[in-house]
């Protein structure tokens, strides 16, 4: 097993892609945090993952955007399991609107949520990486962290910011053996991404049948989303390095809609 007792704390984990990198994990026998707002949520999470083996999963209540509430998160990690070995800093949203259109308070919480989220949970992690002379920093970027695309001026930044945060974790973290990598996917068709196709239809005054072959999968090579599985597969990838190799470095899946 690639991940056999190691500690990984995965955010926005109570479903979707987080959902499925923890489930990922904890087939490769790893001890896996699932870290959501929603607590219920991550506790049932946790309990059906945990009933899969090998590995395990408990559920955390966790605000990636309040330091005191990340902070509480990893120590509770840390007292049940004795440190931290990944993090999967993927708590994220979505909001479309045109720049003239898109509300401030937007924007700020839409940034708020990624990129002080993928700070404030590495801020927290890292300490006990750096005592074990080990770890793993995993964020979720996206195919928009190479591209843009009409209606998403926050995110876009957002995820093109997540790119030079891993740079610097990775050159920071060298001495200390961690290692920090950006996932970037297509689009994966989880409710985040159902939930555009009808606001993009109508700000865009097409289909949305139209949003979807010619937005969504428009570039692919096969008109194919990104699945959940083919993310999780890249965050094992990732997880389970030997080497500081592939720091700082990210990876686009994506069904050839980016090809750096």
């Amino acid at each position: 097993m690639k991940l056999k007792d190691k500690v990984c704390i995965v955010t926005g984990a109570a479903r979707g892609i987080g959902e499925g990198i923890a489930r990922r994990f904890v087939a490769e026998g790893a001890r896996v945090a699932i870290a959501d707002l929603d607590l219920g949520a991550a506790s049932e999470t946790a309990k059906r993952l945990t009933a899969t083996g090998p590995g395990s999963a408990f559920g955390v209540a966790m605000n990636v955007t309040d330091e005191d509430a990340v902070n509480a998160g990893v120590a509770a990690v840390v007292a049940k399991w004795g440190g931290v070995d990944v993090l999967v800093s993927n708590a994220g949203i979505q909001i479309v609107d045109k720049i003239e259109d898109y509300a401030f308070k937007d924007w700020k919480k839409l940034l708020a949520i990624h990129l002080d989220g993928a700070f404030l949970t590495t801020k927290a992690c890292i300490p006990h990486m750096y005592r074990q002379k080990s770890g793993s920093v995993i964020l979720m970027g996206s195919v928009h962290s190479k591209e843009a695309s009409p209606l998403k001026s926050a995110y876009v930044t957002a995820k093109h910011g997540l790119l030079g945060l891993a740079r610097v974790i990775s050159k920071e973290g060298a001495e200390h053996g961690v290692r920090a990598n950006v996932i970037c996917p297509g689009f994966v068709k989880t409710p985040l991404v159902e939930k555009q196709i009808p606001e993009q239809a109508k700000e865009l005054g097409i289909s949305e049948d139209e949003v979807v072959d010619r937005i969504m999968l428009g570039e692919t090579v096969d008109k194919e989303f990104t699945t959940i599985e083919d993310v999780a597969e890249v965050a094992l990838l990732f997880a389970a390095f030997p080497t500081n190799a592939l720091t700082g470095q990210s990876l686009v899946v994506s069904h050839g809609w980016h090809m750096d």
